[in-house]
């Protein structure tokens, strides 16, 4: 049997992403030069999964772990990512398909948040820096739940005195409403790292919305501290997801969600259909197109 990592991205418009996308696949390759790798997204960049995939099995593949390279698990790990595979399964019956975890809370992360938190800001000034960790946001309270507890891991243990969380689309708090509660809390000086592994669309609207809300108070620094990028840790994460999915051992959290449980507040989506996105460039897949989230999906 020949055997292939199928890493999965969103995609995105913005080239420089693009090309970070695969340097990251660079860093895999690197780690495990045995290991056949391989990159495809979602949407808006090519080459689609569908494409990726019918190369890979023309070329011998008969076994494939897919990890979808996104950084919480929301829509596109939990409903759109499976929906691709499912279709693919149709198309290559004789091909065993796995599919991993998304990188999620992992300690290679946290470390990698802290190495980005230390280029900003220099050690005499840490122990007066607030932090603020700025994800995508989704409609998924588990999802934006865990960037919270990522938040949470970032301060215990190191001498960031504050460290707040914030998303820039589809959930609260927004980037301001994260950086008031900075000035609310005392904070004279604030690091604001978007916890995001490329650069893109919304990357460049979390430092738009940043240096507006600086301009707005002058007596208080912020400090832009770097996204995650393809940096080995993340490499390292992703493989460690593949090797979980490969043993079987792949844990997936669904104590607290939407779909299956009854949250306070989410109590009507328990046991609704997952509304996929629609994918144009990949054949196959269907779902409705929300404008909305195409368009702050466009990273």
């Amino acid at each position: 049997m020949s055997h292939q990592l199928m890493i999965v991205a969103h995609g995105t418009v913005d080239e420089a992403g693009q090309a970070e996308s695969f340097r990251l696949l660079e860093e895999v390759r690197a780690l495990r030069p045995d290991l056949r790798a391989d990159l495809s997204f979602l949407e808006l960049c090519p080459p689609p999964i569908s494409e990726s995939v019918a190369a890979s099995v023309a070329d011998g593949v008969d076994r494939m772990t897919v990890v979808p390279l996104v950084l919480l698990g929301a829509g596109h790990a939990k409903g759109d990512v499976p929906a691709s595979i499912a279709a693919e399964r149709e198309r290559h019956p004789s091909v065993r398909f796995t599919y991993g975890a998304p990188l999620g809370v992992r300690p290679e992360l946290l470390e990698l948040v802290d190495r980005r938190l230390c280029e900003a800001v220099p050690a005499e000034h840490r122990e007066e820096t607030a932090v603020v960790l700025i994800g995508r946001g989704t409609s998924d309270p588990d999802a934006n739940a865990d960037l919270f507890k990522i938040a949470r891991m970032v301060w215990e243990g190191r001498p960031w005195p504050l460290v707040e969380t914030g998303f820039v689309s589809l959930a609260h708090p927004s980037v301001p409403e994260a950086l008031d509660r900075c000035r609310a809390l005392g904070a004279k000086r604030i690091a604001l790292l978007p916890y995001f592994l490329f650069t893109g669309v919304l990357e460049r609207r979390i430092r738009a919305q940043t240096r507006e809300w600086a301009a707005e108070h002058p007596g208080i620094e912020v400090v832009d501290a770097p996204y995650l990028g393809p940096d080995r840790a993340v490499a390292e994460a992703l493989l460690a997801r593949a090797d979980e999915a490969e043993a079987g051992r792949t844990s997936v959290n669904c104590d607290t969600c939407q779909y299956r449980v009854a949250l306070p507040g989410f109590e009507h989506r328990v046991g609704t259909p997952q509304t996929l996105h629609f994918h144009p460039d990949d054949p196959g897949t269907h779902g409705n197109h929300h404008e909305h989230h195409h368009a702050e999906a466009a990273q």
